[in-house]
């Protein structure tokens, strides 16, 4: 099987689709973002890659919280209007008809629509170039309680969906089980 170099980029793939939610000079605001996952467990962290010049980013940087939001399928039309709108122009919560809410932090808005919410208090922003990357601390997680099972969050239920880079730039579901965590790698030792 032969390997072809196509130089450095920034191919981790799938990515996770998600709508981070700032205030912003006082009002709610979101924007989607793929670049975001966690970097620690006790306490537990997350880490998101901000544009410079993303109005989200101005309420992060005032408040020092945020919220990430995961979506279910339902909600990919509006996931995609929030990474394609910036909320200097227009407001977001209204056309997309945003149910928000506040949890433990006064100034990190959720969306009641997403079946799972993150509250995030901001620990380290580092200036990598072109991104900036915040690292939160996890205050608080909400889950619709229909997202269920045995009072854990149940990835069936909440349907999040993830994003494929070029060329097939789309949203897609989760799909199937392909093997057991933690045991299926067991079968390989002798």
């Amino acid at each position: 099987m032969a390997k072809v170099a196509i130089g450095a980029r920034t191919f981790l793939y799938p990515l996770p689709a998600v709508i981070v939610g700032a205030d912003v000079d006082g009002k709610p605001n979101f924007s989607t973002y793929a670049w975001c996952g966690i970097v620690n467990s006790t306490p537990p962290m997350l880490s998101v890659a901000f544009q410079h010049k993303r109005h989200t980013f101005k309420g992060v940087k005032q408040n020092g919280t945020f919220s990430v939001n995961i979506p279910s399928t339902d909600l990919v039309k509006e996931t995609d209007y929030c990474g394609t709108v910036s909320g200097r122009k227009t407001d977001k919560v209204a056309d997309c008809n945003f149910d928000v809410f506040y949890g433990k932090l006064a100034n990190a808005p959720l969306i009641s629509q997403c079946p799972v919410n993150l509250e995030c208090r901001v620990v380290h922003i580092l200036n990598l170039g072109s991104h900036e990357m915040v690292v939160a601390q996890i205050k608080e997680v909400y889950c619709t309680d229909s997202c269920l099972t045995d009072g854990e969050p149940d990835v069936s239920k909440i349907k999040p969906f993830l994003w494929v880079v070029d060329p097939a730039n789309q949203y897609v579901e989760f799909g199937k089980s392909v093997g057991e965590a933690f045991s299926i790698g067991k079968q390989l030792k002798k």
